[in-house]
Order: structure tokens, then sequence, then C-alpha cells
């Protein structure tokens, strides 16, 4: 769909790359290991700790889904309707997943300060403020060096898009490309995942037996790191191939299909779920876009419509299936919506006081952080930020934000040493 309601700003023209041709510029992993136990496999993906992200690309406004205020100035057309979690509403546009709030909680005082789309979203998904000192990695980078176990094969760091056939992407920073996001979507395998028709088990291990001996002989005297990344990436390719039914959303029921939606947002719903199944620590899915400077309340009818059916299936079962206690679910944005409605009936970009979605893992079940004064314009109490939101993931997952990974030597931490969690929300 054309937005022909958004600022046009870089952050809407991403071009998206061959998956495989990608994968030789980036992350490295390997063998098979559980794989070859498929009831243990299941059981240990189950309780791995993990994190699902939906980024709400674009600016998605809390006055139309986690903090609505109607019958004010700047509340808008939509009602307010009760959730599960008792004396907490949200908007109309969202019934099904105020049904699922008990499971999740809320975080109704963010105020990042920050109006722009890259450094908003930069903000959000590293927990620091974009500097041109220093390039931070994103939470999927830092989430897959922490949790990753050996022996996986699969990728840590995933993100599902609409028309994520590739791109590999170089959000993992000083962490290296080991770590950095594979895009997928589309719900099929990879694309050039099939082996050529024709090469045999045998050959196909002689093949890579001569690549082998070929690489080893090369890295006695010309080894760099960009050499062990290309080496690490190709690894990390083959495997994708034997495990490219993973990505296969034809293998879940009709029933399944039926209930996620058969849209794009639906189906990349299904496929998340399927990747956090089979214990990928990081996914990330995006739905786009609430940049609705003009005709807010017609896009948000539209787009948060979408989202709602979908997100609360998944998050129902994510429960079922017993993995509430292993999985983070997060729902953020680059920032929130201006309570003033403009003359084109639309929101403008507002970080100073808005709302994020956040539960599973460790934190409190039904529990709501903060609050907005009367019609939205600004924080009354527990006010956080970017940097607070990225040490509460990590510790929700049982991960010290405090700690530091050993980058060449160097001691980096995991998160902004200026900032803490938040603890109220914290089991």
């Amino acid at each position: 769909m054309k937005c022909d309601y958004a600022c046009n700003s870089a952050e809407h023209n991403i071009a998206r790359r061959n998956f495989l041709g990608q994968c030789a510029a980036g992350a490295g992993a390997v063998g098979l290991g559980l794989l070859t136990r498929p009831a243990v496999a299941e059981q240990l993906a189950r309780e791995q700790k993990k994190i699902l992200v939906i980024n709400m690309a674009g600016g998605l406004s809390q006055l139309e889904s986690w903090d609505p205020k109607p019958g004010t100035d700047t509340g808008g057309p939509f009602r307010a309707i009760p959730s599960s979690i008792p004396g907490v509403h949200v908007s109309e546009l969202l019934p099904h997943t105020a049904q699922q709030l008990h499971h999740l909680g809320l975080v109704r005082s963010v105020n990042t300060k920050e109006n722009d789309h890259g450094k908003g979203a930069y903000f959000m998904t590293t927990g620091r403020r974009r500097t041109p000192a220093a390039d931070y990695p994103k939470l999927g980078a830092v989430t897959a060096k922490a949790l990753a176990k050996a022996g996986e094969s699969l990728p840590g760091h995933i993100h599902v898009a609409a028309g994520g056939g590739g791109g590999r992407s170089n959000d993992a920073a000083y962490l290296g490309p080991k770590f950095a996001s594979i895009t997928v979507g589309g719900g099929k395998p990879p694309q050039y995942s099939t082996p050529p028709k024709g090469l045999t088990d045998a050959s196909e291990l002689r093949r890579q037996q001569m690549r082998q001996k070929m690489n080893q002989r090369f890295a006695l005297k010309r080894r760099t790191a960009e050499t062990d990344a290309y080496v690490q990436n190709y690894e990390q390719a083959r495997n994708l191939v034997r495990q490219r039914d993973v990505f296969d959303t034809s293998k879940e029921s009709a029933q399944d299909h039926e209930r996620y939606g058969k849209h794009d947002f639906g189906q990349q719903c299904l496929l998340a779920r399927r990747l956090l199944e089979h214990g990928v620590p990081y996914v990330q899915v995006t739905h786009s876009n609430y940049d609705t400077h003009n005709e807010n309340f017609i896009f948000h009818l539209e787009q948060v419509a979408e989202f709602d059916r979908p997100f609360a299936t998944l998050v129902a079962d994510i429960v079922d299936r017993g993995m509430l206690d292993s999985t983070l679910i997060v729902v953020l944005s680059e920032f929130g919506r201006t309570p003033k409605i403009n003359n084109r009936y639309g929101r403008d970009h507002w970080g100073t006081a808005w709302s994020v979605l956040v539960g599973g893992a460790g934190i409190q079940r039904g529990a709501v952080i903060g609050k907005t004064n009367a019609n939205g314009t600004q924080v009354t109490d527990r006010e956080v930020d970017g940097g607070h939101l990225f040490h509460t993931y990590l510790q929700a997952v049982g991960v010290d934000p405090t700690s530091t990974f050993d980058i060449g030597g160097r001691d980096l931490p995991l998160a902004d040493p200026s900032t803490e969690s938040i603890q109220e929300i914290l089991a």
C-alpha cells in the first residue's frame, strides 16, 4: 500500500536483498546439534529464553491503542473498552488484544524526547541515543549473543517483514556480523534454499570436504576477520538449507492459517510462532505504517484492526503452548503521536508521552506502570525512556544488563550503564 500519509523520510524506503546472497556477508553458526533428537530439542526450545518484538513502524498512536483518552480535546472519535486487567481500558480498536492483556503489561509513561524516525528507532532498539562517536548493537544482536546456545544452527536474530526474501543488516555493530539480523517473510523457505536436482548426499559431502580443506589451507597464511565471517556465514547458509522447512508455514494447519488471517501480517505472526517454537532467541515482526500525519483515525482503524486479531492469537498460542514464561513479548514503536490533532485530521511525531506493551518471561502479569495526564500531553508518574526499557527487556529474560561483553579484549556494557531497569514491572 502506498503510504501517502507518511512523512516520506528515508526510514520508509528500506531496500531488501536476496536472502542467501546476504548470508555470505552475515552471521555464522554451527552444526545440527539438538535437531538429531526432536523431542528433546522441542522441549528445550520451549524453555529457552527468547524475545518477540512487534515493531509498529512509523509511530503508533498511544491514544488509538494503549492509553486512550475519550471525551477529551485530544481523544479522537474512538471509545475506550475494558481489558482483562481489572480497571484498565484500551482503545476499542483492540478488542481481541484486550482479552489477552492479563498475560501482559503496559508501560504508559515513555518519554524519549525524540521526534525523529531514525533517532527514535535507534534509541528504542539499542537503549542509547544515536551519536556520531559510536554505534551500538540492536536488541536482537545483544539477545542473540547473550542467549544463543552452542550447537544451534538457526540464526539467533531474525526479522520477519513483508517481502522478506532476504536482507542481512548491519545492526550488530561491534558484536560482528554473526549476530546481525536476517530478514525473512512470505511463509516460504528462503530463496535459493532448494538443493540442486541430481546432487546426491555423497556428492555434497565430497564437495564440502574439499571446500573445507581449501579453506583451512588458505587460512594458514591469509586468515582475517573478513574471511572468518565469510566461512561462518557459508556454514549458516548450509544449515538454513538443511532446515528450510522451519520457515515454511504451509506445514501449519489450515485452521491456524485461518485463525491468524491470510493477509501478510497474519502470516508473519504465524511464521514468528514457528520460529519461536524452534528456539530462535530473537524474532521481530514489523507492521507498517503508522506515520499518520493525515487521516490518523481512518488509517489507525485499518492498521490496528489488522494487527489486533493476529497478535492476540499469537499471544494466546504462546500461552497455550507453555512458552509465556520463557518468551518476552514487546510491542514498540519509535515514538507515539501528538495528542493535538492537526488540521489534516492527523497526529504528528510525539516522543514526550506514549506507551509500550511488554509481557511474558520475567514481567509481572497484568502490571501497568506509569501514567499520563487527562489529555495525554505529559507523563505524570514513573517517566522512563528507551534506556530503561532496554535494561528491562534483558533482565526479563535472565540477562544481567549491567554485565559486559568481551570484545577484542575490551569490556563493553550490554546496556547503557547510566540507566537501569524498571523494577516495578519485573516479577
